[in-house]
């Protein structure tokens, strides 16, 4: 997407309309000037639809600046919608995921606020846009901070990007007029599924106790759907459907289709999931805080140097092939001397809980990542793990039996959308020691078959075991990666 560069230095965000859109509430119409009004300046800009697209859900993502703290000042000008901070700042808050602000699908429920849409902002100019986003009109509504060329491609949305949500959409049922999920699943599995998986819940975007998947929200809020498909979503490597020239027609094929999805979270394949990635960095999964002083069990070993955080990791004492001192961490810096939980799969549940949860050992006391989530470590322990001698030659570090053109197929269908199709569009190192997908399955090919298989902590990496993969998946994929490079590009 060619990024929006102003013309001229003013900033801001959203729109004529929006001035009844955040300052004067139910009423859609401007008030009377006090003072001769001032003549918009005039002015032309360029920008990006599909970036403007996701300007207008969460700004501060898109612009690469920090994300607003306090509520936006218009806020306090009403008093039905509770929530606050940098949620108060985003454009659809007020206006709408349909653009219609008061007078559509926000005219009532948790997100009312009375303020008016900025639908008929397509017909406004440049400098008058400018002015709304910028604060020059109305103060208070002054989204500058984004910088000129979001403002650009945000007046570039708002003059070429909205659509009239109501010609495609029935409001009182929430489903398209007119659809054919048929072509809907077509477009699906050949653009979603990817990442999203085949029944649309390899991506949670709720939390575990309120899970939020494509199904959900196609059903719940179709017109937020049809926003993100056609814009994509903030901070993430989503396509647009705008860039990949789909009608609208094809949006409301894919949410018809989309409405077909579970909504609800799978059953013990995805806590067997979780489990690993609990295994990995559990608090990134549960939500609560990092731990900071080192586990107590820890002082019962001198050779692994690690402290804070790093020593409450289940793969530090034990592994990311599971095995202990009796695998590749049996020397090295990771070296502890501890067992591995291999053989621990053997144990009843209850068993392995209550060797978690410190009733066996207290100094061995990860109660606080809650009951739930001991309970989902126990289950992968017990049902999640694999031999990975059967993975990986651990002499070598080579694969067993792989077949990289296989690999090749699953990356492609699988990880590109991430990693890139060379695996380094995302460095989990830093600048002068990068770490690539190439580097992982070189270097540590237990840590990329678990992380293959379970998904990364605190992301929306698909997990292998909720896709369905078999072994020789794993060996297949593990043996493409050994070929990806691992010098920055």
């Amino acid at each position: 997407m060619k990024g929006k560069t102003i013309l001229i230095a003013l900033t801001m965000l959203v729109v004529g309309l929006l001035a009844t859109a955040c300052s004067q509430q139910a009423d859609s119409t401007l008030a009377p000037a006090t003072e001769a009004p001032v003549e918009p300046p005039k002015v032309k800009v360029s920008g990006s639809v599909t970036d403007g697209g996701q300007l207008y859900d969460k700004w501060w993502k898109v612009a690469g600046v920090d994300e607003p703290a306090e509520d936006h000042p218009l806020w306090a000008t009403q008093d039905t919608n509770t929530r606050s901070g940098k949620d108060t700042w985003r454009c659809k808050e007020c206006h709408g995921w349909d653009y219609m602000g008061a007078e559509g699908a926000y005219g009532s429920g948790s997100h009312f606020t009375d303020f008016a849409g900025v639908f008929d902002a397509s017909g406004m100019s440049d400098g008058e846009l400018l002015g709304w986003l910028d604060g020059s009109t109305t103060g208070d509504h002054d989204f500058s901070v984004m910088g000129e060329e979001a403002l650009g491609s945000m007046v570039t949305f708002l003059q070429d990007g909205l659509v009239d949500l109501r010609e495609y959409i029935d409001y009182d049922t929430k489903t398209p007029l007119e659809a054919d999920a048929n072509h809907g699943q077509e477009l699906y599995d050949n653009t979603c599924t990817a990442c999203h998986g085949l029944d649309g819940r390899s991506i949670n975007f709720g939390g575990d106790d309120d899970p939020e998947y494509v199904g959900t929200i196609a059903i719940g809020n179709p017109w937020e759907f049809a926003h993100k498909v056609r814009a994509g979503q903030p901070g993430t490597d989503m396509p647009a459907s705008i860039d990949s020239g789909w009608s609208m027609q094809d949006v409301m094929d894919v949410l018809a289709f989309s409405q077909s999805l579970p909504v609800e979270a799978p059953g013990a394949v995805s806590v067997v999931s979780r489990g690993g990635r609990l295994y990995d960095k559990w608090w990134k999964v549960t939500g609560v805080d990092e731990p900071t002083e080192d586990n107590p069990v820890w002082a019962r070993q001198t050779t692994n140097t690690r402290s804070g955080k790093d020593t409450w990791r289940c793969k530090e004492c034990h592994g990311w092939d599971y095995m202990g001192a009796l695998g590749p961490y049996g020397s090295g810096s990771h070296f502890t001397g501890f067992p591995g939980v291999f053989f621990a799969q053997d144990k009843s549940l209850e068993d392995i809980v209550a060797q978690i949860s410190g009733n066996v050992d207290p100094d061995h006391n990860f109660s606080a990542m809650g009951e739930a989530a001991m309970t989902d470590m126990a289950t992968f322990i017990r049902e999640g793990q694999i031999d990975m001698r059967d993975v990986v030659d651990y002499g070598s570090g080579i694969p067993v039996g792989g077949d990289g053109a296989n690999g090749e197929e699953l990356f492609t269908s699988t990880c590109v959308a991430c990693h890139g199709e060379d695996g380094t569009m995302i460095n989990f190192g830093s600048d002068d020691d990068p770490e690539f997908v190439g580097t992982i399955a070189i270097d540590n090919p237990w840590e990329f078959v678990h992380k293959v298989r379970a998904g990364q902590p605190g992301s929306r990496m698909p997990s292998a075991i909720d896709l369905g993969w078999d072994l020789q998946y794993l060996i297949d994929l593990l043996t493409f990666a050994q070929d990806l490079p691992v010098e920055a590009p």
